[in-house]
Formats: C-alpha cells, structure tokens, sequence
C-alpha cells in the first residue's frame, strides 16, 4: 500500500482527530473527511509515489500536502503565471514513467503581448528533497495568445502510449473554436517532449496547427482516460445552459459555436448558433441542459466501494455539488448530485490510490476532502 496512505491512519493527532462528516445517498452514507485547509484556490492535485500530493493554486504557487497533512511553503522553480480572472497555475499531472524520469507536467496561463494570455505547458524534474521543480521547459504554447482573462481550459490526460492531451478553452472568443489556425477551443495531442505525433489528423494540412486533435469546444474544465476503453473522456462548460461530455475523436469538430444547447448569459441566442446540432459536427455524448459548472472528473474504477464501480464522478461550481454518473458502457443513465450540503464550490476531482476521492473546494480557504462510501 501507498505510504501516504498508511501512514495517514498513524500520522499526527490533528489527522487522528479529524471530524468525518458523513451524508446520505442513494448508495449508502457518504463520508466526507477534511484531509488539509488553507489552500488559495486550488485547482488540480496529484498523488506522489513518494506519500505526497502535489497541490496547484491559481495564484501561481505548487504546494506539496505531505503524508502528515502539513502543506510545504511553495516550491522553487515553478512558472510566472498570469493570475487575472480565470487565469494562474491550473492543471498538474506525472509523468507515466514518473519512477524514472521524476517530471511533473504543469498547465498554466501564461501572458503575452497587449495584456493578452493565453494557456502553456511545462515539465520540469521534482527534486530529491521534494522542494523545487527542475530544469523547468514549457513544450506547448496555445498560439494566438487571445484571452484577457477568461477561459483557458485547461486539463492534462496522458493516454496509454504516453502521449499527452490538453483540453483548452477557447478564451472567449467564440469562432476561434472554429478555426484550425489557432488553438482556442481545441484538444492537441502531443508527445511527452512537445512534439508533434505523426498521425494526428491535422499533421498534413496546410493552415492548421499540427497539435490539433479535436476542435468546437468552448472552455473544457475536465479530461480522464476511460480506464476500460483507453479513450479520452472531456467536459466542457456550455454558456447559460448545456455543459457537455464528449470522448472527443481525431480530427472532429465538436460544434462550439455553431451548436450548442445554451444561450448567452444575456438569455438571447447565441449569434454563431445554428442550434443544437449542426452539419458536419458531432453531437455532445451527454449533455446537461442545466449548466452544474462542472470542472474535473474522475473515472472509479477502484475495488475499495463496489457501488461506486464503473461510475464517474464531476465536480460542479455552481451546483455546487460531486455529481456520481452512472454508466451503462459508455452511456450515461443516472446523474446523482451528491455533499450538495457542504455548499462548496468543488474544483477537482481525483481518484487515489486508496480508493477514496480526493476532492478540492474552490475558495481563498480551499480544502482538501477525502470521500468514501458506506452501504447502509
């Protein structure tokens, strides 16, 4: 076992006496454990082999949550980020082969000319005493740099091969998400160093970014490989109305903005939209004619709470809710909102090695949660 998560049970009297709040669900009773507090904004965490997290804040600083439950003063070496708006350090994700090459992969927005910003990618090498990131090397820049604020996505998800995919958004700027020349609004799929896979669909076509993997998509705010299929699974937010799941595919076009199943937050229609389908794009795989403001998702593929098998779960802004989906396959058939007491904003959602959920609260005094299940 993990030893983060052996020693958690062992660990300071702070974790021992920790409250477990527990909260009904159709499943059976969820417990709700606060892990650590204090956090400004977290918006991704990942778990090292070490016994550690590594936690992203989007002002701009990666903090390490040891197996003690103490947060680390921020760690050297990581990027200057652009924290406006929307905009800071944002995804964290380890490298495959993390045992051996020790990188971590940060996303993150990064500014450009004019006050404009747009979404980078770098790795640098964790260090021996877990303090810095070294010999720091963005391989992916989102190119125009167009958002002065809004909508950068992003989410990191390595496939099975190694190959990594970013989920960006299309800084606001609607028909960008249209256009092969530029990388709002796309998935890209790229090589652990940044460079261009061969097969990608767009390698061959003159005027389009090579990266490019999949386009239409307005702000993705998750990513997760199918742990069964191998597939790339992404969320994004609609406008007022219609976030979305797809399983995006090589070279398809996603439908942002000419379908959608929103409005603009004014009420009015979408200027671009030709409703919620449009010719030559693929429809949502599953979409919420409500938008929850869902942001991170995690696959349960775990043997720790059999009920929760071959769910998948969300985090939800505005629901402020973890949404359980259950699947049938590939087809979503219940939605759950669940811990909608906690009335908190939840940012991600991660499976650990233990089998519970790891959960981040989005606020200037975000939280840590672990979640289990109970059967009644």
């Amino acid at each position: 076992m993990n030893l983060f998560f052996c020693s958690l049970a062992l660990a300071s009297p702070s974790l021992l006496m920790a409250e477990v709040q527990h909260h009904e669900s159709e499943l059976g009773r969820v417990s709700v454990e606060e892990v650590a507090k204090g956090l400004k904004y977290p918006w991704a965490l990942a778990f090292l082999p070490e016994g550690a997290m590594l936690v992203t804040e989007r002002p701009g600083r990666l903090r390490m949550l040891d197996a003690q439950g103490q947060l680390s003063e921020p760690l050297a070496g990581v990027p200057e980020v652009f924290a406006k708006g929307q905009g800071g350090l944002l995804d964290v994700q380890l490298s495959p082969r993390f045992s051996e090459d020790r990188m971590v992969y940060l996303s993150y927005a990064e500014a450009g000319d004019g006050g404009q910003a747009g979404t980078a990618v770098g790795r640098g090498r964790l260090s021996g005493d877990l303090k810095s990131l070294e010999d720091f090397t963005v391989i992916f820049r989102q190119q125009p740099k167009l958002s002065s604020g809004l909508h950068f996505g992003s989410r990191l998800a390595f496939d099975r091969e190694g190959r990594l995919f970013v989920a960006l958004g299309e800084n606001n700027q609607r028909p960008t998400a249209q256009d092969l020349d530029k990388h709002q609004g796309k998935v890209v799929r790229i090589e652990a160093d940044g460079q261009v896979p061969q097969d990608n669909p767009f390698v061959n076509r003159a005027g389009a970014h090579p990266e490019i993997w999949s386009y239409g998509h307005r702000n993705q705010q998750g990513a997760a490989l199918n742990p069964w299929t191998g597939a790339l699974w992404t969320h994004e937010h609609g406008p007022r109305g219609g976030d979305e799941i797809n399983i995006p595919q090589a070279g398809r076009n996603y439908g942002w903005p000419l379908a959608t199943h929103g409005v603009d937050y004014s009420g009015r229609a979408i200027p671009e939209a030709q409703g919620e389908a449009a010719p030559d794009t693929e429809l949502p795989h599953h979409v919420w004619p409500q938008s929850p403001a869902i942001s991170g998702m995690a696959f349960y593929d775990a043997e720790r709470f059999a009920p929760w098998q071959g769910n998948l779960f969300v985090g939800a802004l505005l629901d402020r809710s973890l949404i359980r989906l259950q699947l049938d396959g590939e087809r979503v058939v219940h939605d759950e909102r669940l811990l909608k007491e906690l009335d908190e904003r939840i940012r991600d959602v991660r499976l650990g090695p233990d089998g519970y959920l790891y959960l981040l609260t989005d606020s200037s005094k975000g939280r840590v949660l672990k979640v289990g299940l109970s059967e009644r």
